[in-house]
């Protein structure tokens, strides 16, 4: 069996050759176009909702769905936690997949916080057994990708005496989850964390998909966590289009300080200060033709009715992405 540094120079030499890329929503062949995009090629992305931005209205994953729907969302990300929930009280999952049929919706990634990066073998076997179990749950109800967060090395107190995973060990234990997620048809995304130790910079999180030397690796950003994890927006030209399919989609204030600021101060797009319409146009001008995912904690937001927080979520995140698309096809328009 090959060890670790022979399969990753393996995985170099056909890189080239491979035709298995992430599943990207919609399946088109531009998804491994190369950048910058024509004219033809930029085109406007999906924008789902993460049901976090529900989460304080306390709603079953059905009631989810309906509002998410009625909101005029083409998708929705799920947390595991409320579909497990949604099972364990006696639903079933084909009604859901039905019913999320039905309304047109998308399952386009799921939240699940299975512990795959942890330093402790029975406690990382455990946590891919439970990724297992998400990803059975996802594909069941017509998902193929899900987040992969740091959970487990996110906070320096978990970290014990030996600190933080190398970014070549973090690479091969993703690689275990890239396998797994072959075995399921589901694709795991690893995902930047602003306020965690490791992943928490772009840098780390394309080192780590690289190291992971598998043709499916790729990467869940986030705008709120760029920003929380000291990074600059530039950065995100230098992440090869195809490998972001999905993208969470937020904005967050002046204030609280970098320093200070929580997932709770995030606020809808548009709202605050982040240049979201510069950001998402340099995107779509590299190839983007992933999804945007809506996704806020904001308890203010939590105070009103849910079909008023989804549908102003909805209204606010497309009129920033249809701006961007303007802004793109200007910025192409003018290159030719």
């Amino acid at each position: 069996m090959p060890n670790f540094i022979q399969r990753r120079r393996a995985f170099l030499a056909t890189a080239a050759a491979a035709a298995a890329v992430p599943a990207a929503w919609p399946n088109s062949a531009s998804a491994n176009q190369s950048s910058p995009a024509s004219l033809s090629e930029i085109s406007t992305p999906p924008l789902a909702m993460n049901t976090s931005t529900l989460r304080g209205h306390q709603l079953t994953v059905p009631e989810q769905i309906d509002v998410v729907a009625k909101a005029g969302f083409d998708g929705i990300e799920p947390w595991i936690r409320d579909l497990r929930a949604y099972v364990e009280s006696g639903g079933k999952v084909s009604d859901l997949k039905k019913q999320l049929d039905d309304s047109g919706l998308k399952v386009v990634g799921a939240i699940g916080f299975a512990r795959w990066i942890v330093d402790d073998a029975a406690a990382r076997q455990a946590g891919l057994d439970e990724a297992k179990r998400d990803m059975e749950l996802v594909a069941e109800i017509g998902g193929n990708q899900m987040a992969a967060p740091p959970i487990g090395a996110h906070r320096n107190e978990e970290l014990g005496d030996g600190g933080a995973p190398s970014l070549e060990t973090i690479g091969e234990r993703y690689r275990a989850m890239l396998e797994l997620g072959e075995t399921m048809g589901v694709t795991p995304l690893l995902e930047l964390w602003g306020f965690s130790p490791v992943l928490h910079r772009l840098a780390e999180l394309a080192y780590v998909s690289t190291a992971a030397a598998h043709p499916a690796a790729a990467v869940l950003p986030d705008f709120y966590h760029i920003y929380k994890g000291g990074n600059d927006m530039a950065s995100l030209g230098m992440i090869e289009a195809s490998r972001m399919p999905l993208f969470h989609i937020n904005d967050y204030p002046a204030e609280p300080a970098i320093d200070a600021i929580a997932d709770k101060d995030r606020v809808y797009p548009g709202d605050g200060v982040c240049d979201l319409v510069g950001t998402i146009s340099m995107l779509l001008q590299h190839g983007f033709v992933g999804t945007f995912s809506l996704e806020l904690f904001n308890p203010e937001y939590w105070k009103q009715p849910a079909d008023k927080v989804a549908t102003a979520g909805h209204d606010k995140s497309r009129a920033v992405i249809d701006k961007a698309v303007t802004a793109a096809k200007q910025a192409v328009s003018g290159q030719v």
